[in-house]
Order: C-alpha cells, then sequence, then structure tokens
C-alpha cells in the first residue's frame, strides 16, 4: 500500500513537473520570438547602414578628386582640410548612413513581419551588392552625361555657387552633382524595388 502511494505521489510530482515546465515555455515564447525577431531586424538595419556607409565612401572618393570643391564650397565645411581622400571619408559616412537607416527599417520589417519565410541579414547581401553595383553603374552613366550636357553649354551653376567655384571648376563641379543626385535616386527607387522583391520572394513555394 505504502508503495502505491509513494508511486502515485512520484506520478503527480512528474506530472506537475511537467506541466509547469509547458507552463514556463509558452510564457517564455513570445518574449523569444520577439527577442529573435528584433536581433534579426537590427542586423538588417546595421547591414543596410554599412552598405550605405561603404558605398559612399568608395564613391565619394573618386567624386572629391573630380571636383574637391563639390566638398568645400558645395556643402557646409564639417572639417577644415581640403584633402580629397578626408573629405571623401568624412562625407562618405555623413551623407549616407541615414539613407542606410531610412532603407534599412522598412527592409528589415518586410524581411521579418508575418508568417511568411523569413529573410535574414545574410541572405540580403548579394541582393544588396546588386543594388549598389547598380547604383554605381547609373552614377557614373549620370556624371558622363552630366559633363556632356555642360561642355556643350546645356547645363550651368547659377547663384552663390558659380560665383563661388572657380570657373574652371565648373563643369567637374556638375559632373560630381550628376553623379551623387543619380546615386541617391538609384538608392530610394532600387531599394523600394529590393523590398519589392524581397516580399514578393517571401511567399510558399506552393503559392508560388
Amino acid at each position: 500500500m505504502a508503495e502505491l502511494r509513494k508511486a502515485r505521489k512520484c506520478k503527480f510530482q512528474f506530472y506537475l513537473q511537467r506541466n509547469f515546465r509547458a507552463v514556463v515555455v509558452l510564457s517564455m515564447s513570445p518574449l523569444y520570438f520577439f527577442r529573435l525577431f528584433k536581433m534579426h531586424w537590427l542586423a538588417i538595419v546595421v547591414l543596410s547602414i554599412g552598405a550605405c556607409i561603404i558605398y559612399g565612401i568608395i564613391h565619394d572618393q573618386f567624386t572629391a578628386r573630380i571636383c574637391v570643391e563639390y566638398f568645400t564650397i558645395g556643402h557646409p565645411r564639417i572639417i577644415p582640410t581640403e584633402d580629397p581622400t578626408i573629405l571623401g571619408l568624412v562625407w562618405g559616412i555623413v551623407a549616407t548612413w541615414w539613407v542606410g537607416a531610412i532603407l534599412g527599417v522598412p527592409l528589415a520589417t518586410i524581411s521579418r513581419i508575418g508568417s511568411r519565410p523569413k529573410k535574414t541579414a545574410v541572405s540580403l547581401i548579394r541582393p544588396i551588392a546588386i543594388l549598389f553595383a547598380c547604383s554605381a553603374m547609373l552614377a557614373v552613366l549620370s556624371g558622363f552625361i552630366g559633363y556632356v550636357a555642360a561642355v556643350m553649354g546645356l547645363v550651368w551653376l547659377v547663384g552663390p555657387i558659380a560665383e563661388n567655384v572657380p570657373e574652371e571648376k565648373h563643369i567637374p563641379f556638375l559632373v560630381d552633382l550628376w553623379a551623387h543626385n543619380a546615386s541617391y535616386l538609384a538608392g530610394f527607387v532600387g531599394g523600394i524595388i529590393l523590398m519589392t522583391w524581397v516580399w514578393r520572394s517571401r511567399r510558399p513555394e506552393r503559392a508560388q
């Protein structure tokens, strides 16, 4: 009889222990998944900001050497130097990190939200690299078009910029202007295209 009571007691304790663990797991699951979502979401945002900064630094290393006045006269002077390497480095960060944040937040949300198969930061490296490669090609093409247009007298500088920039630097200044504007345009339009592709690619295979 004592052995039967002892067996029932052990069985009851095991039942309580098992159900207690189940309750703990169920109560912790939402928090766990929220932390997991936040971790992957943040990784994608950081990837976007980092990619934009790297692109900006490389981009500005070229444009600072084409026309340093584009940074020293065409922009607020944030550092007292005319060294194209330093200017390209500083402005490559200052002028791009916020673009990465603007694109990264919705991209991360679209990549992780909902019950569809989710994207990770690693899975987005290649698409983001393709986006910036296209942006670079568009910037080069746009800079060349700006050069031709300036040589032909179709575009020119006006106002205080035209007065402060040396005349022999007007055409290089316009080349930089066209290249930078093209990069911003390609980044935002390409970002929207990338987000659309990410959302569509997350559809389950049976729905495709």
